[in-house]
Order: C-alpha cells, then structure tokens, then sequence
C-alpha cells in the first residue's frame, strides 16, 4: 500500500466514527422493575424455606442420633412410646426394654410370617377378634428354665411334657381316640369318673394296671357282665372283709321235709362248674349240689 493510500483509508476510518451514533448499554424501564421483583421474590422464598425447614427439624426433634423417638445406635433402631405402622415392618428381632414389655394393637388381627430364602411362607401366626391360629409343620412351647417342651404338636402326635395336666371343666375332658398317660388323679376333695357312654372302656399296660383309692371307696358298675381275667395269673382279693351281695340261694332236699327249724343265718358258699357263685344253707356236712336249680338255669 502506498502512502497516499494509507492516508486516505485513515481519513475515511475517522470520518465514519465521527458520523456514528452511541447506544446505552443495560437494562432499563419496567424490564429492571421486574428483574428487581423477581430477585427480591426468590429471597422471599429462600427465607420462608429455611424458616419451614428450621421449624420441622424442631417439631420433628431431628438430631444427629435419629428423628424424634427414633434413635439411630450400633446395634440396630431403637423406638421408644407408641408407634403407628402403616405398611408391612420387616426386622430380623424386635425386643422392648428390661423394665416393659412389648405391646402389638391392631384394629383387625396381627399376623406375623416367616419364609425361607426362597420367599415361600413356612410358618404363620395369626391373633384376630375370634381365635389364634397358628400354622407351621411343628409348634412346641418350652420352659424358661432349662427349655423343655411343655407342649409340642405336629401332623402325627401332641405331646404335652409338662409335670402335671389340669382339666378344670365341669364336663371334663373328652378324648376320640386312645390316651396313653402313666398317671390319672383327680384334684384333692373330688371324684375321679372314667366314663364311656356309648362305647366300652379298655385300660392297658404291660406291667399292670393299679388303681388307689387312699381315701375313699372305689366302685366299678356296669349293666351287663363284669370280668376280671387274668391270664397267667391269678386275681387276689385281700381285705378284712369280702362281700358278695345278691348272690341266688341254692335248694337241697332235707331228710324231714316237714319238720320247721329256726331261720337259716348260715350259709355255704358254693360255686357251679362254669363258675357261678350261690349259697346254700349251711348243714352238718356240706349242702352244695352239682345238680341245683341255680347250676342248671345259668
């Protein structure tokens, strides 16, 4: 470029900055009065926010430990006074302090499940308005002490290990099938009543059957026949005094039929060939006929 040329481009340069027009820069009018609004409307809120947040962190007592009752501690979440839950709870163990114990209210029932890994339900346990219902393949109750059974039931058995089992209804206790029990007592001053209404009662043992009556009388009444067999032994009646009431009186023929004696207080026990009992009276020598009228009518 020569000089000439120089010269002229910086005299048209001058003469157009010269002839231009300066525009403010910035904002201005009603558009500065709404950004002042806004900006002061976000503070407003930003103070109404921190306000709101200080107050629920002390209605609901947020502390570094936990919220309110609930305590946050190594061993696990602690829950202190009355808590409300409104969906399924699912713990590993729940345990209330030494000095109370743990109460579950429920409107309608309380159910509690246990399943395995799979998430298939093994065991549950339902209290509702009208009974308790348990359902598991195996329930058993065991003492505090030393952890024996005291009651165990599954599909095959019920087994009740306690010490002693107490049936305090009036009607007593009712049984479908066979009960295998080494000891049977009534409660003190009361009777002890083994009764089949409709069936037969059977008691077994291989070592023997022993029946007590310290106390009192024992007493044993059917309608029909009663039997006492025994088959490789024999039956041993021993008391002061044996009694066998209405037993039939036998007849023989006397050598004076006409003559009239004193009554007959004495008589003969005697006993038939298939082992029925009657009495005849006593004489000199013995009166029991083979061929009475009571051997030939049983």
């Amino acid at each position: 470029m020569t000089r000439e040329q120089y010269i002229l481009a910086t005299q048209q340069n001058n003469l157009r900055t010269e002839n231009a027009q300066f525009y403010p820069v910035g904002i201005y009018g009603w558009r500065k009065r709404c950004l002042y609004f806004f900006v002061l409307l976000l503070l407003v809120t930003m103070i109404v926010n921190l306000a709101m947040t200080i107050w629920i962190l002390k209605v609901m007592n947020f502390t570094v430990d936990g919220m309110g009752n609930l305590r946050i501690t190594k061993k696990g979440v602690r829950l202190e006074g009355v808590s409300e839950f409104l969906l399924p709870l699912y713990v590993k163990e729940i345990h209330s302090r030494k000095d109370s114990p743990v109460v579950f209210q429920s409107d309608r029932n309380i159910t509690l499940n246990a399943r395995n890994e799979n998430g298939q339900l093994t065991g549950q346990m339902t209290v509702g308005a009208d009974a308790v219902e348990a359902q598991c393949k195996r329930f058993e109750v065991k003492s505090h002490e030393d952890e024996r059974i005291l009651f165990m039931a599954d599909e095959e058995e019920i087994v009740i290990g306690a010490d002693r089992l107490r049936v305090t209804g009036t009607e007593g206790s009712i049984f479908e099938h066979s009960v295998e029990t080494p000891h049977i007592r009534a409660g003190p001053s009361q009777d002890l009543r083994l009764e089949s209404p409709t069936r037969s009662l059977t008691m077994e043992a291989p070592k023997g059957v022993h029946i007590s009556a310290v106390a009192g009388e024992f007493k044993a009444s059917c309608r029909k026949e009663l039997q006492l067999q025994s088959t490789d032994g024999e039956i041993f009646l021993n008391a002061d005094n044996i009694r066998l009431g209405n037993l039939p009186h036998g007849s023989y023929s006397s050598s004076t039929p006409n003559a009239v004696g004193p009554r007959q207080t004495v008589y003969e026990l005697c006993i038939c060939p298939n082992g029925k009992l009657y009495l005849s009276p006593a004489g000199a020598s013995s009166t029991c006929q083979l061929n009475s009228n009571i051997c030939l009518w049983s």
